[in-house]
């Protein structure tokens, strides 16, 4: 019989974490820091309240399916095209290069034990954490926000995919590229299925009529999706997490054309952001080492490294966006673009699960990751309120100007 007990303490976790942070009205933490936090208090480091039991781990892992899914369903693949496409995958190229460089350097004084993991550990930025802040400063439709968005997106899908290539079971890289491009032509033809069944009117008539209905057609037919491709891609030996993500990018593609897809997409964040990602977070935190940070004197300067190592390999491609990014706004993009945690959680678990990565190097990461979270929204964000108010009659520059309509969420 499974355990409720344990997973009551992770869900009470996740439902008192935004109402504390409702509280504050200025400059929150974000939730997901504060939901690894209290599940490193409630965890085996501190309290020991709670251990990851059978129960908390099926719901963790859909989480964690779920944030890949959601993150899939955000990508907007509009922007990706011309000179914007061109600039921010130069600067991942060169975002590449540097985490190599950074992370042999670290593998070179005995910091870390797979470099190839940690650089592609630091090549990727929290595209979930960049929308909310470029919406609330007004300029998530500007050619800023336009371009900052396409340099998150290239790096969650090159971090993704890289991680499948490189760590997966599939067998050697050359192979499971393969297996991933057969992923990608199997995505491919679910969008070009859907369309193609969308012009039958029997077929739309019935995802009418079941929309509003106990049914929740639309529902299914994505968690469907999520839980076949993740399915899929653990029979090719690939991570679950690129069949996760696939899958979300083949439905908001495939949404893009309904009148419904808002809708819809609100249903699937409730479900993942109200319960099932919260308690991914929760876990993560439950299993965060604490122990393995503190258990050796330089251990925990391996933090502010890491930290800093973000910030050079996704902060520094922001000189190649000139002259679209100038000024502040190119500060602010520089710091947006080293912000990351859920790829980083979700990468240095593979990693110990693997055994490529110790737990002390994955506390260290997964600690910087929160203090990126932490440190680099806050301070993007003033910078561009201090660049507003010292120009109050224009723009902060042409890359900053406010967009005319903002996009989504």
């Amino acid at each position: 019989m499974p355990d409720f007990s344990q997973l009551l303490v992770v869900v009470t976790i996740a439902l008192a974490v935004p109402l504390l942070l409702s509280l504050r009205s200025s400059a929150p933490v974000p939730a997901v820091v504060v939901e690894i936090a209290a599940g490193i208090a409630v965890g085996p480091a501190v309290l020991g309240w709670v251990t990851i039991d059978p129960t908390i781990e099926v719901v963790a892992l859909i989480g964690l399916a779920f944030v890949l899914f959601l993150a899939g369903l955000e990508l907007d693949l509009g922007p990706l095209r011309g000179r914007v496409l061109t600039v921010v995958g130069l600067g991942f190229v060169v975002s590449c290069v540097l985490a190599a460089l950074a992370a042999l350097v670290l593998a070179a004084t005995g910091l870390v034990e797979t470099p190839t993991l940690v650089a592609v550990v630091l090549c990727t930025t929290a595209l979930g954490v960049l929308v909310p802040v470029l919406k609330d400063s007004g300029m998530l439709g500007s050619p800023f926000g336009s371009v900052v968005i396409a340099a998150g997106s290239i790096a969650d899908i090159g971090a993704i995919v890289a991680l499948s290539v490189l760590f997966s079971t599939g067998g050697s890289p050359a192979s499971s590229a393969v297996l991933v491009c057969a992923l990608v032509a199997a995505a491919v033809l679910v969008c070009l299925t859907a369309r193609g069944a969308a012009r039958l009117r029997l077929l739309h008539r019935a995802l009418q009529r079941l929309e509003g209905s106990s049914a929740q057609i639309r529902v299914r037919i994505a968690m469907a999706l999520l839980i076949g491709f993740a399915a899929l891609a653990e029979a090719l030996g690939l991570e679950v997490i690129l069949g996760a993500f696939l899958a979300g990018v083949a439905l908001g593609q495939i949404n893009r054309s309904h009148a419904h897809s808002e809708q819809s997409r609100s249903k699937l964040e409730a479900m993942g952001y109200g319960f099932f990602i919260p308690v991914f977070f929760v876990a993560s935190g439950v299993t965060f080492d604490v122990g393995a940070l503190v258990s050796e004197p330089g251990s925990a300067t391996l933090v502010p490294i890491f930290l800093l190592a973000m910030l050079a390999v996704r902060g520094l491609p922001v000189l190649l966006y000139r002259p679209t990014v100038t000024g502040a706004p190119a500060a602010a993009a520089a710091l947006l673009q080293a912000t990351s945690l859920p790829f980083v959680v979700v990468a240095t678990a593979i990693g110990v699960e693997l055994g490529l990565m110790g737990t002390q190097e994955q506390a260290a990461l997964v600690g910087a990751g929160l203090l990126s979270v932490l440190l680099f929204p806050a301070a993007a964000t003033a910078v561009l309120a201090r660049a507003a108010a010292s120009q109050p009659r224009g723009p902060l520059s042409a890359a900053a100007a406010p967009p005319a309509a903002g996009r989504g969420r």
